[in-house]
């Protein structure tokens, strides 16, 4: 690559450039510069350096390296490859990757790639208690899955596809045409084996060549603790099967937890409102309170406010990613105020406001009518 050009002039981006930016450049130029879509002479050279900007300014790590050193701080991190890593070997699987839509076939079809199945949702109800402290759950579903008597080829039984005599095997079948611009290369599926490169002859009797059938599927969940409601557990390979050998899609166990009754959860979290006497938050109580191990005794020292929060470390939720930290459990004490009063408490309560010399009406109603009328 030339050294005195940077990898933002390739580009065509500001230095400031957001990485949204630095993708659409990299689009677009690659639209321009692909060597199955460009004839001009240099092409494949110029869509190697305009892949090697992208991949280093498409990563942070890298990005920040070559900002403050260039390309020679960056070692091993640098030189140019594939932009989306292992997954795309070469030019091929990065036009798969922006042109999928041209010629109207999905680029997945190259080289006679398998349809994968579908991928599968099942919304799973469990209790606060199981989503705290983790469970195993029996799920059950219906699903295409391979079928038994062919094992997924779709061939019948002595018989095994073959591949398919109109694209070669490949999947594919491409056509030439002049434009202004140039050639252009149309890569379509091929309609006859529908992108795999193989065909059955003589399809199997129990799913009529499809490779799949119907049955009913059952598997063991591990939920680990420390889940929410909305978190997501991905089985690979635990959905429908594809046709005709295709690779499976996955299953998404969406998690949906039961409230609790009396505790509140807030991420690991967890929120207790106490309820106490004007007497007991004033003198000091012992009372039980629920945690997420069960029933436990709490103590309440004399003179607590009303709104003073009771923390206990330790004792809330297990953290998904940090295995053996939890969060806290939080008390936040109430103090009630009866409405209604016998004349004992009544009189009680009146003796303190006096104690404490503050003005109160004193009696009820009637007494107060008395009063007035002298």
């Amino acid at each position: 690559m030339a050294t005195e050009r940077s990898y933002y002039e390739i580009l065509g981006v500001e230095r400031a450039a957001s990485y949204a930016e630095i993708k659409r450049a990299f689009r677009k130029l690659a639209q321009q510069w692909h060597p199955d879509v460009s004839d001009e002479a240099g092409s494949a050279e110029k869509f190697k350096e305009i892949n090697e900007a992208y991949q280093v300014l498409s990563d942070p790590k890298r990005r920040q390296i070559y900002d403050v050193v260039g390309t020679a701080g960056l070692g091993d991190l640098g030189g140019a490859g594939s932009p989306f890593g292992e997954g795309f070997a070469g030019f091929g699987d990065l036009f798969d990757a922006f042109f999928s839509g041209m010629g109207g076939a999905a680029a997945g079809a190259r080289h006679g790639r398998r349809q994968s199945g579908s991928d599968l949702r099942y919304d799973l109800r469990i209790t606060f208690d199981e989503a705290v402290r983790g469970i195993d759950k029996e799920v059950e579903f219906d699903l295409l899955d391979r079928c038994t008597t062919c094992g997924g080829s779709g061939a019948a039984l002595g018989s095994e596809p073959v591949p398919c005599t109109t694209c070669g095997g490949r999947g594919e079948v491409r056509s030439v045409r002049q434009t202004m611009l140039g050639q252009m290369v149309n890569v379509t599926a091929c309609p006859r084996c529908n992108g795999e490169g193989r065909v059955v002859d003589k399809p199997c009797t129990a799913c009529r060549g499809e490779g799949r059938s119907q049955r009913h599927k059952s598997l063991r969940v591990t939920i680990p603790a420390g889940i929410d409601e909305g978190h997501q557990i991905r089985l690979s390979g635990e959905g429908e099967a594809g046709p005709r050998d295709g690779p499976a899609g996955n299953l998404y166990v969406a998690v949906h937890v039961t409230p609790h009754q009396k505790l509140r959860r807030d991420g690991t979290e967890i929120f207790y409102d106490l309820n106490l006497s004007i007497a007991q938050a004033a003198l000091g109580t012992r009372v039980r309170i629920p945690t997420i191990e069960g029933d436990e005794d709490l103590e309440v020292r004399a003179g607590t406010q009303p709104g003073t929060e009771i923390r206990l470390r330790g004792r809330g939720v297990p953290h998904l990613r940090r295995p053996g930290s939890r969060g806290d459990l939080h008390v936040t004490v109430r103090v009630t105020v009866p409405t209604k009063l016998s004349k004992k408490q009544r009189q009680l309560l009146e003796e303190l406001a006096a104690e404490w010399g503050e003005p109160v009406l004193s009696g009820g109603i009637l007494d107060r009518v008395k009063d007035a009328l002298g």
